[in-house]
């Protein structure tokens, strides 16, 4: 069974496709969804705000998203009952 997370906007995604959730301030993640773009890998959910967080997925695709990594942290430990970090 799959297990949306919301990303912003009434954007979701499979949380148990996420590799890896990481915040766009340093540079070579910056770099990284350049390279995303121009392979056409990145899939852009920010709604034209200020994207503060990536999540990488299995398929190699890169979904950017306007919440803030510790957001999209929280919306998946609470589907899985969890505590936060």
């Amino acid at each position: 069974m799959a297990y949306f997370i919301n990303v912003g906007f009434g954007n979701v995604v499979d949380r148990d496709k996420i590799v890896s959730v990481v915040s766009t301030e340093a540079a070579p993640i910056r770099r990284m969804i350049q390279n995303a773009r121009d392979e056409g890998r990145a899939v852009d959910a920010t709604c034209g705000r200020k994207t503060k967080a990536a999540l990488i997925m299995e398929s190699g695709h890169i979904v950017l998203s306007a919440l803030t990594t510790e957001t999209i942290t929280a919306r998946c430990q609470q589907q899985t009952g969890e505590n936060p970090v």
